[in-house]
């Protein structure tokens, strides 16, 4: 076990089908402006935007991807989106065409949580303390 206790992700990638669509509902129900990404030619066709971040602070960052060999899905890896309030931004979650798999629920001293599906078909967490 490293003695180091900094956080060990430091990207995340969400697949899509539709990167306009999938691009419009996470800024819809997120309120940020994701940022096209430049993706080297030796990668093949692949496009990307990613979600904001701060450089050197203590925080990750991930995009939206779109390319051949990567589907979106349910059922792998869960991605939780921290917020002030996760009722907040489950509450944008259809109207940006999404739909909202478990309501905002306590989970004790660990704060709140609820689980959304976007528009591409993945499967998406909200968590927050209040």
């Amino acid at each position: 076990m490293s003695s180091n206790n900094r956080n060990p992700f430091t990207w995340v990638e969400i697949y899509v089908n539709d990167m306009q669509r999938a691009r419009a509902f996470y800024e819809q129900v997120l309120q940020i402006e994701l940022v096209d990404m430049e993706t080297p030619e030796s990668v093949g066709e692949m496009h990307m935007v990613s979600f904001p971040w701060k450089e050197g602070a203590p925080n990750i960052s991930g995009a939206l991807v779109k390319m051949a060999d990567m589907k979106p899905g349910s059922g792998g890896t869960l991605v939780y989106f921290g917020c002030e309030d996760a009722g907040v931004e489950i509450s944008r979650v259809e109207a940006a065409g999404g739909k909202v798999l478990q309501p905002k629920m306590a989970i004790g001293q660990y704060g709140f949580c609820g689980i959304c599906m976007d528009t591409e078909g993945n499967t998406i967490g909200f968590h927050s303390m209040k």
